[in-house]
């Protein structure tokens, strides 16, 4: 991976992540629990992007969320696969079948889990740059 397109991954990760984490800070209403999910949707994506192109720079390719998260446990990038595979799975059920109250208990773990694994995988990706 180039300099400069990891340095572009890395800020648009930092900006969602930063979003993301004053969306769920602010949420009271619907709405704003609504917004805040949509950012931890964006999130998400970037995240298991920008996991994808630090693992094809070590020369591991991953083409999918649940590969790259199991090989940047392997790869010392993430610390609780576990919790990246339950994120896989509460994100498609925000995607795929979207219930009201489905979307509030995985609003629940964005705030108790997701935001911290996103934290940490940052702070993984920069100690390791």
């Amino acid at each position: 991976m180039t300099r400069g397109r990891l340095k572009r991954y890395l800020r648009d990760f930092k900006i969602a992540l930063d979003n993301l984490k004053n969306a769920v800070d602010e949420a009271h209403t619907d709405l704003e629990i609504d917004g805040s999910i949509k950012r931890f949707e964006l999130c998400y994506e970037l995240g298991w992007k920008l996991m994808k192109e630090v693992l094809a720079d070590l020369g591991i390719i991953c083409n999918s969320p649940r590969i790259c998260f199991k090989e940047a446990f392997k790869n010392g990038l993430i610390d609780n696969e576990e919790m990246w595979l339950a994120m896989i799975e509460d994100r498609n059920l925000l995607v795929h079948t979207y219930n009201f109250e489905v979307s509030r208990d995985v609003f629940e773990n964005i705030k108790r889990y997701y935001l911290n694994l996103f934290e940490l995988f940052y702070k993984r990706v920069l100690e390791n740059g």
